[in-house]
């Protein structure tokens, strides 16, 4: 068989470009030989569910899905009826990259935009909303929905987390962590996760494994139980029961046991804290946002950003004025990183 060529060279467009972790394949390869029963019962998912069970120190109820974007829509939508409301940054996932999923799923529940520094909420904001109006007429907020990294990749603070907890607890909102890179973001802190989840209230977490490393998959973890009543029958809904579930399950196996995860996202980490260090040396472009994760925003002349598409790189440039994120893989290499920062001081010269 002729198989396709790979891109020539790691790009920054996103974590999503990279392939499988090597731990995780391993996994793969045990799972794929043999009969298991169908739709979750069998031994991966059961392994990878009490793995994660032991990784948050907690009982906790676990689903795999295929997409980010089902994780959080299915999980908003246990939170919510249709005539409530999820507050979120202005920035969030949920709000500009879902397609509409969590009105969608929830039939209709509002999102509410709030501001904040660096992609971070801002608690006031919050206080802002829920306070804004309480007539019947309004959409009642209901959760809270909180990225951790962020979309600007920076990380939330133990404090600053337990200050966003706070907020909502006092107003009974109920609250959502998009993990979509909780493992980098996790690498960043050096905390237990047990720490920065439901000891601080958090009541439903989106755990990412794609942008970590394997081919497909998320985890929705529900730290409080009881909101997870009947939420397998909104994954068979929406098309989300695989029928080879040890598929989805089977690579968190790979990715928890070795600690494989926290392996690759350090070194995510340490290629985007080594990008930002080099941006910051170059006159005439600059860093829009603290480098805490896997990410780098950068502030370029549109001149430089043509530059860099000609001589093949690939990134996003949905920042205003010049903006680009370019995201870091747990494949990236210090070589990667230099052979981009050599190309952004050739044109800026």
């Amino acid at each position: 068989m002729n198989a396709p060529n790979p891109l020539p060279r790691r790009q920054f467009a996103s974590d999503n470009y990279a392939g499988v972790i090597p731990e995780v394949w391993e996994a793969l390869e045990h799972a794929r030989l043999g009969h298991a029963p169908a739709y979750g019962d069998d031994p991966w998912t059961d392994r990878a569910s009490d793995l994660l069970r032991e990784f948050f120190e907690t009982d906790c109820e676990v689903y795999f899905v295929f997409n980010g974007t089902a994780a959080n829509s299915l999980a908003l939508a246990a939170l919510c009826n249709s005539y409530h409301s999820v507050i979120c940054h202005a920035q969030a996932h949920v709000e500009t990259d879902e397609c509409g999923a969590p009105e969608f799923f929830s039939n209709g529940t509002k999102v509410l935009l709030a501001d904040g520094a660096n992609g971070k909420i801002d608690p006031t904001a919050v206080e802002n909303i829920v306070n804004r109006r309480k007539d019947i007429h309004y959409p009642k907020p209901r959760v809270l929905s909180v990225t951790q990294a962020t979309e600007m990749g920076t990380v939330y603070q133990p404090d600053e987390l337990a200050a966003l907890c706070d907020t909502a607890k006092r107003h009974h909102l109920r609250l959502h962590l998009d993990g979509a890179r909780l493992s980098n973001a996790l690498a960043s802190l050096g905390k237990a996760p047990a720490d920065v989840t439901w000891r601080l209230g958090i009541d439903v977490l989106c755990f990412g494994g794609t942008k970590i490393g394997m081919p497909v998959g998320e985890a929705v973890i529900f730290f409080n139980k009881e909101l997870a009543h009947e939420f397998e029958y909104r994954c068979k809904q929406s098309g989300q029961l695989a029928s080879k579930m040890r598929f989805l399950s089977a690579p968190w196996i790979g990715l928890l046991e070795s600690n494989a995860w926290l392996k690759h996202a350090q070194s995510a980490n340490a290629c985007a804290a080594e990008l930002g260090k080099g941006i910051e040396s170059i006159d005439g472009v600059s860093l829009l946002a603290p480098v805490e994760a896997n990410a780098c925003f950068v502030q370029m002349p549109e001149p430089v950003a043509e530059g860099l598409r000609a001589k093949g790189w690939k990134f996003y440039g949905f920042i205003a004025n010049g903006g680009a994120r370019f995201m870091c893989s747990w494949d990236t290499s210090l070589n990667d990183v230099n052979a981009l920062l050599d190309d952004i001081r050739e044109l800026t010269r």
